[in-house]
């Protein structure tokens, strides 16, 4: 059965297919990356039949400084114009995917949110699930249609430094980096703190997945959110390192019917500036 709070924000493989089937308006972009820890390259030889190619560290973020963070949200005129060249409108439901775990395709998915487009999903599980499936791929990417879509900023709620402070206090303000940055210890010189922010609470973004790379069914995520203080009485954000797995979580949350505010700059602004402070440990505070 459907979950009809989950299918807003993702959607199966075989969701997809049948969307395929029925010639709904749809747009399929495939955001591609290379992971700047581990280097491991998108499956970018095969993808979705139709799918029109992104880069997730350049089509979704502007470039980094200590005033905004390591990937600050794009230039929207920059970005309308690179919509545009996708095909994308309004009334179409888009679907992003990736090849590693919707880490970068929730990114996506938040940006073109936050960007004014109503109806973005993300393909559960990526190209690998695809794959499993066993549906039809395609080695070349598709060829959009261009549009004439107009774009605007700030239809997703976010933080900056001092209302995720706040939250912390009022709300529940969750980082989903790895439990070791988030506890954090001693730095080299040069190197920015390491810890967390105030109050915060540690919500590490893979364990909104499964082994298999999709996310978890709406009862263990409710169990994990709940476990955090997520009870639906406080409000919510969530940051991380740069504004990327924290957006994964953020999805994870829409998915079980829980808005959560984005910290956008995250540790990376946040650490950037020696007067805020840095909490070490394996405590909120």
């Amino acid at each position: 059965m459907t979950d009809p709070i989950r299918s807003t924000v993702l959607v199966t493989p075989a969701e997809l297919r049948a969307m395929m089937d029925e010639e709904r308006d749809l747009v399929i972009l495939a955001v591609q990356s290379i992971n700047p820890y581990t280097g491991a390259d998108s499956i970018r030889t095969i993808r979705v039949p139709g799918a029109i190619d992104t880069e997730a560290y350049s089509d979704f973020q502007s470039p980094s400084s200590p005033e905004r963070g390591a990937r600050p949200l794009p230039d929207i005129v920059d970005l309308q114009t690179k919509a545009r060249r996708w095909g994308l409108r309004p009334e179409a439901t888009i679907v992003v995917y990736d090849s590693d775990r919707s880490m970068v395709a929730a990114r996506a998915w938040w940006v073109l949110r936050w960007a004014g487009l109503p109806d973005v999903r993300v393909l559960d599980g990526g190209m690998p699930a695809w794959i499993a499936a066993g549906l039809p791929v395609d080695e070349t990417p598709g060829v959009a249609i261009p549009s004439q879509i107009v774009l605007s900023p700030g239809h997703m709620p976010e933080l900056n430094a001092d209302t995720a402070l706040a939250l912390a206090g009022d709300g529940v303000l969750l980082d989903a980096r790895i439990r070791p940055n988030y506890v954090g210890g001693p730095t080299t010189a040069g190197m920015p703190a390491r810890g967390h922010i105030p109050g915060a609470v540690s919500a590490p973004a893979p364990d909104n997945v499964t082994d298999y790379g999709n996310f978890a069914d709406s009862v263990a995520l409710k169990g994990i959110y709940e476990a955090l203080g997520v009870d639906g009485t406080k409000p919510v954000g969530v940051y991380c390192g740069a504004g990327m797995s924290a957006a994964h979580s953020v999805l994870a949350l829409a998915a079980i019917g829980v808005e959560a505010s984005l910290y956008v700059g995250s540790w990376s602004q946040w650490a950037a500036d020696a007067a805020r402070q840095v909490v070490r440990g394996g405590r909120p505070r």
